[in-house]
């Protein structure tokens, strides 16, 4: 699969689609989803132009990585998650009900969220 340079998340970083931003490093951009989940849900995505998970851990740079996963914890302690807990949720593919075509990963929290999969 080739990535879509006009997918949603792509549009955002090229600050064509808005978003409420809440943190961002020269690697990564964290904003709210606008369609939540939870209490707290923020949307963490890498800069660079990776499809899914596997894409971004077989083709980014360590300092990609290492950015990136510094993003999801600033995020985290920002929101004062790690007291309660979180759930940390990337979709890949058609089975995993990916919806955008650009790596994410989704931060849930502020309540109860339940078993991590519907038994359907």
């Amino acid at each position: 699969m080739e990535y879509d340079k006009n997918n949603v998340f792509a549009r955002i970083l090229r600050k064509e689609i808005p978003a409420n931003i809440v943190y961002e490093n020269d690697v990564a951009l964290a904003f709210h989803d606008v369609y939540p989940k939870a209490p707290t849900h923020i949307l963490v995505i890498p800069k660079g132009e990776f499809i899914a998970f596997d894409d971004f851990a077989a083709q980014a740079s360590a300092e990609e990585i290492i950015g990136f996963n510094q993003a999801v914890h600033h995020v985290i302690q920002t929101f004062s998650l790690q007291e309660k807990g979180y759930r940390l949720l990337s979709n890949q593919g058609l089975h995993g009900c990916q919806e955008v075509p650009h790596y994410h990963v989704h931060i849930l929290g502020g309540k109860h969220l339940g078993p991590p999969l519907s038994s359907s």
